[in-house]
């Protein structure tokens, strides 16, 4: 050996050089090539997915307020509707006291009766 080379030097034995170093930068480029294809199709697929679940969270949020609306109109619907079964009660109560009163015993009456059975 050579004291005047050092380790991992590219020398000439014979006048022919050492072809390692082009093919592991062609062999290293050709890797990175390869990556940033894949990189690039992995972004395109992840921002498809990304818009696709963007979509749906819309879809649902839009769903989720639509039927918050309706709840929130539903009591109070409810509400108008007991009133007016509570003034037609009242309305009828006041036209016909003692009809009332002896429907109201003889429903009692009756709902006794079935409970003993």
């Amino acid at each position: 050996m050579n004291p005047s080379t050092t380790m991992g030097s590219s020398t000439s034995y014979g006048g022919n050089t050492n072809p390692l170093p082009e093919q592991t930068d062609a062999a290293a480029q050709s890797a990175h090539q390869a990556v940033d294809k894949v990189t690039d199709k992995a972004a395109s697929g992840v921002n498809r997915m990304t818009g696709s679940a963007h979509r749906a969270v819309d879809s649902a949020a839009n769903a989720a307020a639509s039927a918050t609306e309706w709840a929130s109109k539903f009591p109070d619907s409810a509400r108008e509707t007991q009133e007016k079964l509570t003034e037609a009660a009242c309305a009828s109560i006041r036209a016909r006291p003692i009809s009332t009163v002896a429907g109201a015993l003889i429903a009692g009456y009756l709902l006794g009766r079935l409970a003993r059975l």
